[in-house]
């Protein structure tokens, strides 16, 4: 049995990731701003009121667990907000950073001591951070903040290789969510997140800092 730390936990692919891991029988300290009752009805430990944009959060969090060992850090939180070319919302862009990009940063940097050689960190990034992949523009905030969580992502690989830690960055999919307003197109979170542990169970040293959509396709960044 392997620990998770799992934040934005209480919806969507956080909730489907804490299902999950569960049911095969890993301990789960899922983090999140607002519990819920699917989420409560788990019977995981749930550490509620946790702002990842937050220091003040995020460290009140650390001090509650300690020394806990964590195994596998799952970054999951994260928001998006329109914004097109004609509709730049200058604050909206710094706030997409500071929650998609910078917070799973810091986290991670106050989390590390709880981690050790052979733990993983898991960043819940998008395609749209995709400079390669990108053909239709618009999306501004988003594509900037998940461009940059990939960058922040490749240089934890390389930064955290010496411990031990290894670094996936995940794509999801389209994943019909209330993110995504329940795209038609999506997949069921049940899939994405099946095949993202499946991306965590398979990560080491040797593939560290790779981009992958939860599909085991290599994106292009």
């Amino acid at each position: 049995m392997s620990t998770y730390l799992v934040t934005g936990a209480n919806r969507g692919i956080g909730l489907e990731f804490c299902r999950q891991l569960k049911r095969r029988g890993e301990e789960v300290i899922a983090t999140c701003r607002r519990s819920s009752s699917e989420l409560d009805g788990l019977g995981v430990r749930v550490e509620s009121g946790v702002d990842v944009s937050s220091g003040q959060s995020v460290l009140k969090l650390k001090k509650k667990l300690q020394q806990k060992n964590i195994d596998i850090l799952i970054q999951n939180a994260g928001i998006t907000e329109p914004s097109s070319l004609l509709n730049l919302d200058p604050q909206s862009v710094i706030r997409q950073f500071e929650v998609n990009a910078l917070s799973p940063l810091c986290f991670t940097q106050a989390f590390v001591s709880n981690m050790h050689q052979g733990s993983k960190l898991a960043l819940i990034t998008s395609r749209m951070g995709s400079i390669g992949d990108n053909t239709s523009g618009g999306s501004y905030g988003y594509r900037m903040s998940k461009a940059a969580l990939c960058m922040a992502g490749k240089s934890l690989s390389i930064d955290l290789k010496a411990k031990g830690i290894s670094v996936a960055i995940l794509h999801p999919g389209l994943v019909s969510t209330r993110m995504t307003g329940f795209s038609p197109n999506g997949i069921t979170p049940e899939k994405s997140v099946d095949g993202l542990i499946a991306r965590i169970d398979s990560l080491s040293l040797e593939n560290t800092g790779t981009f992958w959509h939860s599909n085991g396709e290599i994106l292009p960044w």
